[in-house]
């Protein structure tokens, strides 16, 4: 599924909806360049849960907990992971196989600890549509 987003309001819109569909036990792959739009999914994802609480990037503490909602929130940014085996010490399995759901900003970089089934969010720029224009593809993996 694509759907196209021309205002960061209407990407996360996208993440509410996701958001209240998402089921125990989730990945969610959140794939894009820096600058993106993947926090202001990420805040609509967590809305769409019933997380109230601010919702920010943890790019140096690797994952957040939001515990509040609807189901508990594991939010990864691997993008600092300077070697995979750190996955291992912050016990990835916990999350991964938890009863909440999962997502992951920068996940192919951790391809190798990924399960066989996640649901893969790619967002997109393309200037030439407009700046806040965003393509994003919605896809599950088997």
């Amino acid at each position: 599924m694509v759907i196209e987003t021309f205002d960061p309001k209407e990407t996360y819109d996208l993440g509410v909806k996701m958001g209240c569909e998402a089921k125990p036990g989730q990945i969610i792959c959140l794939n894009g360049d820096l600058g993106v739009g993947k926090t202001v999914f990420t805040q609509g994802f967590a809305a769409g849960l019933g997380i109230t609480e601010p919702v920010s990037s943890p790019t140096f503490t690797i994952v957040q907990q939001y515990e509040e909602g609807r189901l508990p929130l594991y939010h990864f940014d691997v993008y600092r992971i300077g070697d995979p085996s750190e996955m291992d010490e912050i016990g990835y399995e916990d999350y991964f196989y938890g009863q909440g759901v999962t997502l992951i900003e920068w996940s192919e970089l951790i391809q190798e600890f990924l399960p066989g089934h996640v649901t893969e969010v790619t967002i997109e720029k393309d200037l030439e549509k407009g700046f806040d224009y965003r393509r994003i593809c919605v896809e599950e993996r088997a």
